[in-house]
């Protein structure tokens, strides 16, 4: 699914319109079509320069409203990318070396430092940033480059730099993550920490091979940002309490299970926040630090150094934690390790890649971990993913498709009266803001553990967990679909049946 702005200027602005003109009468052109201009406008603007307006264009102006905020964006975007357009030309065709192949590496270094590629990798992070999006994605195919950003889990298009610009854009990200730019056959992973005004990003950087010309995704963590408290999750009251109480035990191990980007570091942060730091030793494995947690040792993984999670979490259990959080369980040797502390008085965190909460019992047996350490170790398992919510400037009533309807509750509901978001300048004509998420919370008590020395298939975890009353992914989506959060195609998009 692929959004279009509906600020987004399309039109390189005239002279004319200052930033300071546009800011002042709270106006931008978005564009011109069939003998009419459409302008963004907040409040009443001044007649006399909508008057402007369609004297510069010899059109009809046709207001569209917009929020303060989104105006102000939109208009700062405009200008950087009038001046952008400028430079790009001039500048471009001076130097015709930008797409050669037998460029030289210094003369590739040169172009990667030239004004239009800084600017333009700049102006493209700090969009990113703007617009709320994780990652950036740049491609390149038959048709040319594209540039897309991840907002709320979906990609939507950017503005891409020309074809005989791209190879230096990409040299300029690789410079920045100090990475080799002469190679070009094999994928690369860097960092890039850059500030922007008061904020401090740290970029992780991949880049890949393609048959069109290297593709590169960067993903942005905000550090400036502070972790989420429990109770901002979206839980549900029982969920919450329940894993609450499991969170505050002394020992045993607690797993967060979900695809990735379904926000489960988000979720053992907001896990730690409950210990007391002062009174324990928490200490996290994690590749890479996403927040900075105040009384909490926080150790990165360096795989190049040989710091994989297995090597750093056995010297991590030789300083004497109370709690730890292991990033990931990506193999064998890591979850052994996890599950013996977790047997020796410690509470562990950890995630796994799972498509729901039963499924992480298999899963840990396919770690090669014996079924009655599981048992006698694993204390809950809480599977989440992340849907986005209906944006409240725009939300709407609307009757869905009662067999729709139906698919996502599980049963016949018969007439529904559901929200859904009409789309408008807060949102980006996406119809969402923002993101929460959907949880199912596997509770791992006494009758469960007496299960698993039987050897139950998955079938028979699932159906003995429901049967205790465990909401599923699907059950608590269309609870949040019901109390107008989200809408049934999100639900539908994140979840399998």
């Amino acid at each position: 699914m692929e959004n279009q702005d509906p600020l987004k200027c399309q039109l390189t602005l005239p002279e004319v319109f200052t930033r300071e003109y546009l800011l002042n009468y709270k106006i931008l052109p978005l564009g011109v079509e069939s003998g009419t201009v459409r302008v963004a406008a907040f409040g009443d603007p001044d007649v006399q320069a909508l008057d402007d307006v369609a004297l510069v264009f010899d059109a009809q102006v046709e207001l569209v409203d917009a929020p303060e905020h989104s105006l102000k964006e939109a208009i700062q975007r405009a200008i950087d990318a009038r001046q952008s357009v400028v430079e790009m030309v001039g500048e471009v065709n001076g130097h015709g070396l930008y797409d050669a192949e037998d460029v030289s590496l210094s003369d590739v270094k040169d172009l990667a430092n030239q004004p239009p590629v800084v600017r333009y990798v700049s102006m493209t992070i700090r969009d990113a940033h703007a617009a709320g999006a994780s990652d950036i994605h740049l491609e390149a195919d038959q048709n040319g480059p594209r540039v897309r950003f991840r907002v709320d889990g979906v990609l939507a298009e950017s503005d891409a730099p020309p074809l005989s610009m791209y190879r230096a854009v990409v040299s300029r990200i690789k410079l920045l993550a100090d990475l080799d730019i002469a190679e070009k056959r094999i994928p690369q992973d860097g960092r890039i920490r850059v500030r922007l005004e008061d904020r401090e990003l740290d970029l992780r950087i991949s880049t890949m091979p393609s048959l069109h010309g290297e593709g590169v995704v960067m993903r942005l963590l905000d550090h400036g940002g502070r972790p989420v408290e429990l109770e901002e999750l979206g839980m549900n009251p029982e969920v919450l309490d329940s894993f609450a109480a499991l969170v505050r035990k002394p020992n045993g191990i607690i797993l967060v299970t979900g695809p990735t980007g379904s926000g489960k570091t988000t979720s053992l942060y907001s896990a730690l926040a409950l210990r007391d730091t002062t009174k324990e030793k928490v200490i996290t494995v994690e590749d890479p630090v996403e927040f900075q947690l105040p009384g909490i040792n926080q150790v990165p993984v360096n795989v190049k150094a040989g710091l994989d999670f297995s090597t750093v979490l056995r010297s991590v259990l030789r300083h004497d934690p109370d709690v730890v959080m292991v990033g990931e369980m990506r193999d064998s040797e890591t979850a052994d390790i996890a599950i013996r502390a977790a047997m020796t008085g410690h509470l562990v965190f950890s995630t796994l890649h799972t498509n729901d909460a039963v499924s992480v019992i298999p899963r840990l047996m396919d770690l090669r971990v014996e079924d009655y350490l599981v048992a006698s170790t694993l204390e809950g398992v809480l599977a989440q993913r992340l849907v986005r919510q209906i944006c409240s400037e725009c939300c709407t009533g609307y009757s869905p498709d009662p067999q729709t309807v139906a698919l996502l509750a599980g049963k016949p509901v018969g007439a529904a009266e559901l929200l859904k978001g009409k789309g408008c300048g807060a949102c980006r004509g996406t119809g969402y803001r923002g993101r929460t998420g959907i949880f199912e919370f596997l509770v791992v008590d006494e009758e469960m553990k007496e299960a698993l020395a039987r050897h139950p298939t998955r079938a028979e975890l699932r159906s003995l967990s429901v049967g205790k009353g465990m909401r599923t992914l699907r059950d608590d989506g269309w609870a949040k679909v019901q109390a107008g959060v989200t809408t049934i195609e999100e639900v539908m998009r994140v979840t399998i049946d």
